[in-house]
């Protein structure tokens, strides 16, 4: 067997190549970004031609530093951002519209008309999902409604949807020539379009977008030994490699963290944070405000479910302040910015930009920042950034332990931003619990790559893979009951200022 697996990352500003060895040990890489195109307010695109000549570039790139060919991989898993959609022509390979982004909020009287009207409940209760702008079903409704020629494209079957998975899939196994329409539990469990039961389209929830059945990919296992489709000896990898693995991203990060048995939990800090808590075959429908979603679906094993909690603007709040704001010239800046003063100084920064996900899902917020006097300075805000990402994950967790009853031990972190000592000190402190990262901290890759790797036997048992799993940095808190409470109570109150300032049909 060859002596490695590749794994696919098409995140949600940059797609990223990596190549691991048995150990889980990284060999090779590349990374390039891609444009954010923000039409207007609240809507986000992303060019699905340009993702897809990216994907080609990280490819090649990643192979040829580390001197590798298609022969040295034994498989290949591909991990995604999830909801976003694209539709594309099956004949042509051309998208008829951008990919609408999961932060995108045009969707949102689609939402509350689905509220509004009773569906809602249907929805939550056979998909997991509230009726929100998150998740992908309303995108597509919207570009069936908006441009011209969609819908007749659809009907005749021209037309197919998918999230980036299945847009990158069809491309490495051929396109127009042959090209593989799949996707995986995980990403089907964020449409509102799939039963969470039967891990099938349902044809009710399709009925409720006005969405024809035929531009829908087949649900597959996450990791499958039957391969989805081999690359193309034409493609990036030069050659025939098994495609086996598909998890969506945040599902991906709890594989790579090694997060199998009931209980256990990761949060994910990239462009927004997600909180996975394994809830194992049990399907557990939450009253708090959290997600039901499927973590991973194994060849012929068992589904195993997750509570998820989704929190939009994380990450993306440091390149607000980077891109828009300019007081910092790079992200790894925000935390000797924030060191400059000892706490936030009065300041809140809610980062609402895309509404409220979870556990609020209030598409009529928008982002605030609140407390400021004469005494503030760009210090303030930029500490104020940092502790938003950690108050909104402990919002997650306090939702968490309503529903399952489970409170963390420890918090397993992973993704760009745990790179900032400060904020995930302050992650600590915020929560009452130690905070935990591991020595590979782009575990969303990992987990794509092990679900791959266990498709084709380059590793035989999840005991196996947890072996690969190893600390590299604990933060203990160090914050006084007093100071955790009194802070958490100014942060719901700036939560509750942003509420109302859009107004939803």
């Amino acid at each position: 067997m060859a002596d490695f697996v590749g794994a696919l990352d098409q995140g949600t500003t940059s797609t990223r190549f990596m190549v691991f060895d048995h150990g889980g040990n990284e060999v090779a890489r590349h990374q390039l970004e891609h444009e954010q195109i923000l039409p207007r307010a609240g809507w986000v695109e992303h060019n699905p031609t340009e993702i897809w000549e990216r994907t080609r570039a990280v490819v090649q790139s990643a192979l040829n530093k580390a001197n590798l060919g298609h022969d040295d991989l034994a498989a290949v898993g591909i991990t995604n951002q999830r909801e976003t959609a694209v539709v594309w022509n099956r004949r042509t390979g051309r998208p008829y519209y951008n990919a609408i982004v999961w932060q995108d909020t045009r969707t949102d009287r689609i939402a509350s008309a689905l509220e509004r009207d009773g569906r809602g409940e249907t929805i939550r209760h056979r998909a997991g999902l509230p009726p929100a702008t998150y998740f992908s079903a309303g995108k597509v409704q919207w570009i069936l409604e908006n441009v011209d020629g969609v819908r007749e494209a659809a009907e005749n079957g021209d037309a197919i949807f998918g999230n980036m998975d299945t847009w990158v899939l069809w491309n490495l196994t051929g396109g127009t020539d042959g090209g593989v329409h799949v996707t995986d539990p995980t990403n089907a469990s964020r449409t509102m379009l799939m039963d969470l039961e039967t891990l099938s389209w349902d044809d009710e929830l399709l009925s409720f977008f006005g969405i024809p059945r035929s531009m829908l990919p087949e649900i597959r296992p996450s990791s499958t030994s039957d391969a989805y489709g081999l690359t193309r000896p034409d493609g990036p990898f030069g050659g025939e490699v098994p495609l086996t693995g598909i998890l969506g991203d945040q599902q991906a990060a709890t594989v790579g963290q090694v997060c199998f048995a009931p209980g256990e939990a990761k949060n994910t800090y990239g462009t927004g944070n997600f909180l996975l808590l394994n809830t194992g075959e049990e399907l557990v429908r939450s009253k708090a405000g959290m997600l039901t979603t499927v973590c991973y679906k194994f060849g012929d094993h068992p589904t195993v479910f997750a509570l998820e909690g989704s929190i939009a603007v994380t990450g993306s709040a440091v390149q607000w302040l980077r891109d828009q704001l300019g007081i910092i010239s790079g992200a790894a800046e925000s935390e000797p910015l924030a060191r400059q003063v000892q706490d936030n100084g009065g300041v809140y920064f809610v980062p609402a930009f895309s509404g409220l996900f979870a556990p609020y899902w209030r598409s009529d917020a928008r982002g605030a920042i609140v407390g400021l006097s004469r005494f503030n300075t760009n210090a303030h805000l930029a500490r104020a950034t940092l502790e938003s990402i950690c108050y909104q994950s402990r919002d997650v967790v306090e939702a968490m332990r309503e529903d399952s009853g489970v409170s963390l031990d420890v918090l397993k972190v992973d993704g760009g931003v745990t790179a900032n000592e400060l904020c995930m000190q302050m992650q600590a402190d915020i929560l009452g619990v130690p905070v935990s990262r591991p020595v590979v901290a782009e575990t969303t890759a990992l987990g794509a790559a092990y679900a791959a790797g266990l498709a084709v036997g380059f590793w035989n048992t999840t005991d196996e893979l947890r072996q690969n799993w190893n600390e590299d940095r604990r933060w203990e808190p160090t914050w006084t009951d007093e100071q955790r409470e009194e802070g958490y109570a100014g942060w719901k109150k700036a939560v509750e200022r942003t509420y109302g300032w859009v107004d939803v049909d």
